[in-house]
């Protein structure tokens, strides 16, 4: 059993953790993500124009974490495009394309401004 006592108000860390609990952290967090997807639309390198607009994002939530996946949905023959694209891949003729680093450097950003608005909502609440 674990036991504790104070002398001050728990107001605020019980308005702090009713805050978590219905998911404040969460408000705002798909306009950053739809922006994390435009992002990665204007990084993709565009022959044909499908791989770029076929990116997505899904944020997933369980009781102990928070998921946010992009993922593209161009995907010929089990080969998904973006990731050839990214990591370089084999041709039909023994040939290697090189990958292009383009999601990392288009995705950094949005992960430095959610985790500055995950730190804001900790700060505030």
């Amino acid at each position: 059993m674990i036991s504790f006592t104070t002398g001050g108000s728990t107001q605020g860390t019980e308005a702090f953790l009713a805050a978590m609990a219905k998911g404040a952290y969460l408000s705002g967090l798909d306009s950053i993500c739809q922006q994390g997807v435009e992002e990665l639309r204007a990084a993709t390198p565009i022959e044909s124009g499908i791989t770029s607009e076929s990116w997505d994002y899904e944020i997933e939530e369980t009781n102990w974490s928070l998921t946010i996946w992009f993922f593209n949905k161009n995907v010929v023959e089990g080969f998904n495009v973006a990731v050839g694209l990214q990591y370089g891949h084999a041709t039909g003729t023994a040939g290697w394309v090189q990958g292009y680093d383009y999601i990392n450097p288009a995705l950094q950003p949005i992960f430095d401004q959610i985790a500055d608005k995950v730190w804001k909502e900790v700060q505030n609440a």
